[in-house]
Parts: C-alpha cells; sequence; structure tokens
C-alpha cells in the first residue's frame, strides 16, 4: 500500500481515549509502555459505509476475546465500544472510514511480567481508501510465497488479533514488495498455504470455492461473511487442508479482509489465474453486503 500523504501522528480530528475526546495530536503513550516493548495489545479494523459500520457488534466482541487470549480484560464492555466507534466516526465528520479500536498494557511494569499494568483503550477513525492500488486490484495481485511461516496453536495466541502476530506480516510484506510483488503468500507451519499478510485466501477449481481451515490463524470476519455469500449464491465452499501445489489447479483466487474487501488474485510465484465468474460474483454480493443490499 502506498505511503500515506500524511503522518498518522498529525493530523486534524479526534480520538477516544480511555474515556475521553482528546485532540488528535495529543493521543499519545509513553515511551515505556508494556505494548511497545513486548506487544502486549490487541486491535481490530472495520469499515463504515454510509455512515454504518460493517459488522461492527462482531469487531467489538473479537476485540473483547483476544484481549481475554492476551490475559487481560477491556476496561469497557462490548456495547460501550460499539457506541464509542460510532461517535468517533461521526466527531470525525466520517460516513465512509476506517476505523480502528485497539487496546493494550500500560507502564506501570516495565518487563516480561505485567499483572499490574493498567488496560488502555483507544478507538480511531479516517479516511482509507482501497488497501491494494486500484490498478493492481483489477487486474489481479502479484503475490509471492513468504520465508515467514504462521506458528502453531501451541506456540502463539494464533486466533487473537494481537500486534506482536504481525511482525511476521510486516518482514514477508516488506520483502516481497522489494521484489515487485504485491504481497506475500504465508504457509504454515505445517508447509500449507495459510494467508496473505492480512488478508484470507480463497481458491476456485471447477466453480468450486476453496479456502484454508482457520486452525492457526486468524477467521477473519470477511471470510466468513464471504463463506455465506458464496453459499447463498449456489457457490460450493470447502474448509480444508491445501497444499502450495494445489494452486495448479486453481482458475481464479482471490483474497478477502476487512482493509481488502474481496480482492482478484493475478499470480502467485509462477502460478497465474484470471478473476472470473466466481469472483465477480462475490466481490458484488459483498459490496451490497456492506451497503446493507443483502443480508451477510
Amino acid at each position: 500500500m502506498a505511503a500515506a500523504a500524511q503522518p498518522y501522528d498529525d493530523r486534524d480530528g479526534v480520538i477516544w481515549y480511555d474515556g475521553h475526546m482528546v485532540p488528535w495530536r495529543d493521543a499519545r503513550v509513553h515511551l515505556l509502555t508494556h505494548a511497545l516493548h513486548y506487544a502486549s495489545s490487541v486491535f481490530e479494523g472495520a469499515r463504515a459505509y454510509g455512515g454504518t459500520i460493517f459488522k461492527l457488534h462482531e469487531h467489538s466482541e473479537r476485540l473483547h476475546a483476544s484481549a481475554k487470549m492476551m490475559g487481560f480484560q477491556i476496561p469497557y464492555d462490548v456495547a460501550t465500544l460499539d457506541t464509542v466507534c460510532n461517535d468517533v466516526l461521526k466527531a470525525n465528520g466520517l460516513t465512509d472510514g476506517y476505523v480502528r479500536p485497539i487496546a493494550w498494557r500500560g507502564s506501570e511494569q516495565m518487563g516480561v511480567s505485567a499483572q499490574n499494568n493498567t488496560i488502555h483503550l483507544a478507538v480511531a477513525a479516517w479516511n482509507w481508501p482501497s488497501y491494494y492500488a486500484p490498478e493492481a486490484r483489477m487486474k489481479g495481485l502479484r503475490l509471492k510465497t513468504a520465508q515467514w511461516k504462521r506458528p502453531a496453536p501451541d506456540t502463539a495466541p494464533v486466533h487473537a488479533k494481537a500486534a506482536g502476530l504481525y511482525m511476521i506480516c510486516t518482514l514477508s510484506k516488506h520483502e516481497v514488495e522489494r521484489a515487485g510483488y504485491d504481497d506475500a503468500l504465508m504457509l504454515d507451519y505445517r508447509g500449507r498455504i495459510a494467508e496473505a499478510t492480512s488478508a484470507n485466501i480463497f481458491l476456485v477449481i471447477d466453480g468450486k470455492v476453496h479456502t484454508p481451515e482457520a486452525d492457526c490463524f486468524l477467521n477473519g470476519l470477511t471470510r466468513q461473511t464471504v463463506i455465506a455469500l458464496a453459499r447463498a449464491n449456489g457457490i460450493p465452499v470447502t474448509e480444508r487442508a491445501i497444499l502450495p501445489g494445489e494452486l495448479a489447479k486453481a482458475q481464479e483466487v482471490f483474497l478477502t479482509g476487512t482493509a481488502a474487501e474481496v480482492t482478484p488474485v493475478g499470480s502467485i510465484d509462477e502460478f497465474k489465474f484470471t478473476p472470473g465468474k466466481v469472483t465477480r460474483t462475490l466481490m458484488e454480493a459483498y459490496d451490497a453486503a456492506v451497503r446493507g443490499k443483502v443480508t451477510a
């Protein structure tokens, strides 16, 4: 994704921070915040369309679930978080935009243990266009397999949307971008196809949709939505283990995510794909769902 035209710490607007709307530039944390040193934070990313945040309640519930997996409790309930997200969107004059709630351990203790640290919560919202450049999205993204792999479920809290799990995503994406690709395909610890760096992946083989079972990575809300939309449109979906060699059998491949929405893939390593009927159907169905034109 292209660099932002304006730094994220130097913008007009407000951010909700521990119960108060504060000027955007004043929403800061101390250098010795535990989350900065030990990645003890969880976050969400939701999109608003026409003033309505899509799947807001599910995002708020997942933030709480992620915090629980990380061993802390957010000091505001799910209903309050829903309200705050809507308030932040309105306070910044946005109808279409991106909403980012984040919860983290503060600075009372510094070290691996953080039993006494205050838990903070903030919510920001901003305009954010398509995650991938429009020209790349329409012709299909170019992906390259990453060297880093998704960890096993007994080595990390793999089902939490936790900051630390994205370190290998940044490394992978930077590596492939330097080689001229749009994103990286990440395999899991067993060598199976897992996902892209911040989006789930789907293969279309002979008119049927196949997607990796989300047993060691985040089961994305967009992933769940697209699976439901596919089935509602009579497109069979199978969640299963998928080996990299099966890319040779796929006619279409696409990614899904709150930021990515539904984005076609044109190639992964030496394998080529052409966005076709299934991908177009699901792009249109998702676009209708997020704007309330169909139920997802």
